[in-house]
């Protein structure tokens, strides 16, 4: 039997406004709902999922430092702090804990400012333009990583 992994997964600013935030970019689907499904598939993983959303890059930076105690991995939509922020960038590089990006939006479908992710150069993966599946492939990737390379 597997032992379970556990699995940080980071929400950036304005995600808590999914489901009513530019549903036609974004779906219809509430933060909520989201981290419902992927409890759900973390169960069929044996992965155990520890959701957060913050609006604020320093408490996002705070999770994923305090996350190399608590966590085997992480996954992260880091919103419009993918193409601004290097602070989150360094965390995830500090931490070396194994990191998948997603977006619910093909971000190189849209604006140009959007093309660039500063998380990307230290994340393992990134996967975007599935909309709710974006999350859930992520996490399968993730811990098929976990599992088989980093264990």
């Amino acid at each position: 039997m597997l032992h379970p992994l556990s699995v940080l997964v980071l929400h950036g600013p304005n995600l808590n406004l999914l489901g009513q935030r530019e549903p036609g970019i974004y779906g219809s689907v509430s933060l909520a709902e989201i981290n419902r499904l992927l409890e759900a598939e973390g169960l069929k993983l044996q992965a155990q999922i520890f959701p957060m959303q913050s609006n604020h890059e320093g408490i996002l930076v705070d999770a994923i430092h305090e996350a190399l105690a608590q966590h085997q991995g992480i996954l992260i939509n880091a919103g419009a702090y993918t193409h601004t922020s290097v602070a989150l960038r360094d965390a995830i590089a500090a931490v070396k804990l194994p990191t998948v990006e997603v977006h619910l939006s093909n971000i190189y479908r849209r604006e140009d400012f959007r093309h660039h992710s500063y998380i990307a150069p230290v994340a393992i993966g990134q996967i975007s333009g599935f909309g709710v599946q974006s999350y859930l492939l992520g996490l399968q990737a993730l811990v098929h990583h976990l599992r088989n390379y980093k264990l």
